[in-house]
């Protein structure tokens, strides 16, 4: 059994409970509050909530998109992260990093664009019996797009709750567990309504496991890198699992190499780095 065949709401319940429970466990034996301070409790639901909410827009959205569709649209949360973190948290947007935030994008889209084009072209050509049902899926796509940028708006809203959750509480590592404290039971009720849970094969169960690991690291860091920086250079800097996982596929054989997927990820790159290289020594120099 391939990981591919598990039901993805049991993949995300398997994700959501460890992290609940590494983030228990690692909190409790720091000597942590469970649910932080008292004054940060709030922000603390609202970061779970609208954790929540952008989590399974992208599973909706991801199961009725073609996998190109989702991802491109899924990584416009960075921007819409960064148009946050300058509304609700009053951060200063400069010029570069509009700029290493639109060099990123753009890479996304040279590395997705024939997958892109082809699904375009390919949706065009219906026979003309096929009028109605192509109404049909024309709605239901467009809902699924709609969806997934409210995933993206959400995930955006998201990462300024972190910030905001962490700083407030001292501990990012709060934030992680409070939307786990949400996420797991939520991804529970949808696979026992909405999907059959299906017995992992030790292989699968393990994979799983492994991958639900490095996932909660990856959140730990996210909020500990939102809770130190800007949140316009941490949301630049999550297009670079794009440029890797691209040259991780290529390098193994598993994709073709091409010129766009080529010059997406040095796009890509060229702008993490450069965001990476602009951090707050290189400011305080600036402005020493």
């Amino acid at each position: 059994m391939s990981l591919w065949s598990i039901p993805l709401f049991e993949t995300v319940f398997m994700r959501c409970t460890v992290t609940l429970i590494l983030s228990y466990l690692w909190l409790r034996r720091s000597g942590q509050p469970i649910f932080g301070p008292m004054h940060a409790r709030n922000l603390l639901v609202l970061r779970a909530l609208v954790g929540f909410l952008s989590l399974f827009s992208f599973v909706y959205s991801i199961q009725r998109l073609p996998l190109s569709q989702a991802t491109v649209l899924s990584f416009t949360a960075p921007i819409m992260a960064s148009i946050a973190a300058r509304i609700i948290l009053r951060e200063k947007l400069k010029i570069a990093e509009i700029g290493g935030l639109a060099l990123s994008f753009f890479g996304v889209l040279f590395i997705f664009r024939r997958i892109l084009t082809t699904q375009a072209v390919s949706g065009g050509l219906v026979k003309p019996g096929e009028a109605i049902s192509l109404n049909v899926r024309g709605s239901d796509h467009m809902l699924a797009v709609l969806v997934g940028l409210f995933s993206s708006i959400t995930g955006g809203i998201s990462y300024c709750l972190i910030k905001a959750g962490a700083n407030a509480s001292d501990q990012p590592l709060v934030t992680v567990f409070s939307f786990g404290t949400l996420a797991s039971p939520a991804a529970g009720i949808c696979l026992f309504f909405f999907e059959e849970f299906v017995l992992p094969s030790f292989y699968s169960f393990l994979l799983m496991l492994v991958l639900s690991v490095l996932a909660f690291f990856a959140e730990v860091l996210l909020a500990r890198g939102l809770q130190l920086e800007k949140t316009s250079k941490v949301a630049n800097v999550q297009y670079i699992e794009v440029a890797l996982t691209q040259l991780w596929g290529m390098g193994l054989s598993r994709i073709a190499p091409s010129f766009g997927r080529l010059v997406g990820c040095v796009l890509i790159l060229v702008s993490v780095f450069y965001t990476m290289y602009i951090g707050p020594e290189k400011e305080m120099n600036d402005v020493a």
